[in-house]
C-alpha cells in the first residue's frame, strides 16, 4: 500500500510544471519577482495552517535548535523560486524545466556525502535517461541555442542547486523528528516577513482591481498548485524513499507537465524528437518506481 507514495513526487512535478502559466501571467500584469514571491508564500500559509489544524496542532511547536535548519530551508525555497521565476521569464518554459531537472545530479552527490545514500547503477541510468529525455522535450535541438539568455540558463541551474539543498535540509529536519507541515509553515513565515520591505503593494492592488473575484481565485490557485501542495507532497515523499529517487521522479515529471500544458493551453504541438524525449522520461520514471524499496 505504501507504494502509492512513489506517486507523490510525480504529482509534485506536475504541479511545479504549472508554475510557468501563473508566473508569466503575473509578470505580464506588472508583478515583479519579489512581489510575486510574497503573494505566493503569504497565501500558501492558509492551506498549510488548515492542514496542521486538521491533523495535529502540536505541529506548530518548535524549539530554538530547529531554527537554523528551518532558516536554511527558507533560504533554499527563496533562492529556488527567485531563480526559477527569472529562468521562466527569460528562456522557454521547457528549457527552464529541464535545467531544474538537473537537480538529481546535485541530490545524489549531496545525499552520498551527507547521508551515505548509495549511488546505484539503477539510479544513475534512470537519472541520465530522465535528463536526456527532458533535454529532447525542450526542442533545443531544433532551435538556435545561442539565442537563449545566459542569465536565464544560469538562473535555471541555480534553481536546481537550491532545490537539491532544500531536499537535503528538509530530509535532515524530518530525520530529527520534524513534520513536513512544521518545516514548511515556519519556512514561509520567515520568508514572508523578510520579503515585506521588498514587496510593491501598489502592484498587488492594481492587479486585484482588474477583477477582484477572478484575480483572488487566480492568486489562491497559484500559491496552492505551484507551491504549497507540491512542496508538501515532495517533502512527505522523503519519509518513504531516499532523496535521490524522489528528486529524479519529480524532475522527470515537471518537463512532461510543461509539454502537456503547452499542448493543451497554448496548442504547442510537440515534434517527433520531443515525443521521443517524453517516452524516454516516462521509461526512466517507470524503471525507478518498479521494485523500488519503500520504507
Amino acid at each position: 500500500m505504501r507504494r502509492i507514495y512513489t506517486l507523490l513526487p510525480i504529482l509534485a512535478g506536475f504541479m511545479f510544471g504549472s508554475s510557468g502559466l501563473f508566473v508569466r501571467t503575473l509578470t505580464q500584469n506588472g508583478i515583479d519577482s519579489t512581489t510575486l514571491l510574497f503573494l505566493r508564500f503569504t497565501i500558501a500559509i492558509i492551506p498549510i495552517v488548515i492542514a496542521i489544524a486538521l491533523s495535529n496542532r502540536d505541529l506548530f511547536k518548535i524549539s530554538l535548535t530547529d531554527i537554523p535548519l528551518i532558516l536554511l530551508c527558507s533560504i533554499c525555497i527563496t533562492g529556488l523560486n527567485l531563480c526559477y521565476n527569472n529562468s521562466m521569464n527569460t528562456i522557454p518554459l521547457s528549457l527552464a524545466a529541464v535545467l531544474l531537472s538537473t537537480a538529481p545530479i546535485f541530490v545524489l552527490i549531496f545525499a552520498y556525502v551527507l547521508f551515505k545514500e548509495k549511488i546505484t547503477q539503477k539510479k544513475l541510468v534512470c537519472m541520465f535517461l530522465a535528463i536526456f529525455g527532458c533535454f529532447l522535450m525542450t526542442g533545443i535541438l531544433e532551435d538556435n541555442i545561442a539565442s537563449f539568455s545566459l542569465f536565464g540558463i544560469i538562473s535555471g541551474i541555480g534553481a536546481a542547486v537550491f532545490w537539491a539543498i532544500y531536499l537535503m535540509s528538509s530530509k535532515k529536519s524530518i530525520e530529527s523528528g520534524k513534520h513536513t507541515y512544521t518545516i514548511l509553515f515556519y519556512s514561509i513565515i520567515f520568508i514572508s516577513i523578510a520579503l515585506i520591505p521588498f514587496t510593491n503593494f501598489n502592484q498587488i492592488t492594481a492587479f486585484v482591481s482588474i477583477n477582484p473575484t477572478s484575480t483572488i481565485i487566480f492568486l489562491i490557485l497559484h500559491s496552492t498548485f505551484s507551491f504549497a501542495l507540491p512542496y508538501i507532497l515532495s517533502t512527505i515523499s522523503l519519509n518513504y524513499m531516499d532523496s535521490g529517487v524522489s528528486s529524479i521522479l519529480l524532475s522527470g515529471a515537471e518537463p512532461v507537465a510543461a509539454l502537456i500544458f503547452g499542448l493543451l493551453i497554448y496548442s504547442e504541438i510537440p515534434t517527433p524528437i520531443m515525443l521521443c524525449g517524453f517516452i524516454l522520461t516516462m521509461i526512466a520514471m517507470m524503471m525507478l518506481t518498479k521494485n523500488e524499496k519503500i520504507n
